[in-house]
């Protein structure tokens, strides 16, 4: 947090969410993690911090910023898409077992 690349969102003076960015690298910095406990989802914690985050990275003068996003999960999906994030492509891991 004392880096500046950790933020954490409170109400009431409790902590409630969390997101981070890695440090730019290139002109583009990623947002993760984002997390907010589950009994406090649905509330907009998640979406405030991430919106926070975001505003940082590009008064830092970044010009990218990335998020990656299960495509499975629609609520994240549609949170990142109102905050202005766009769908750019997709990708799958694959890891092979040997022996």
């Amino acid at each position: 947090m004392a880096g500046g690349r950790w933020l954490l969102w409170e109400s009431g003076g409790r902590p409630v969410s969390m997101a981070c960015h890695t440090a730019p690298l290139a002109g583009a910095a990623r947002i993760a993690p984002v997390y907010t406990p589950p009994e406090l989802r649905g509330r907009g914690y998640a979406g405030a911090v991430t919106a926070a985050v975001s505003r940082s990275v590009r008064a830092r003068g970044t010009r990218e910023v990335l998020l990656f996003t299960d495509l499975a999960n629609p609520t994240s999906n549609a949170l990142y898409r109102r905050l202005g994030y766009r769908p750019v492509e997709d990708q799958l891991v694959l890891e092979f077992g040997w022996g």
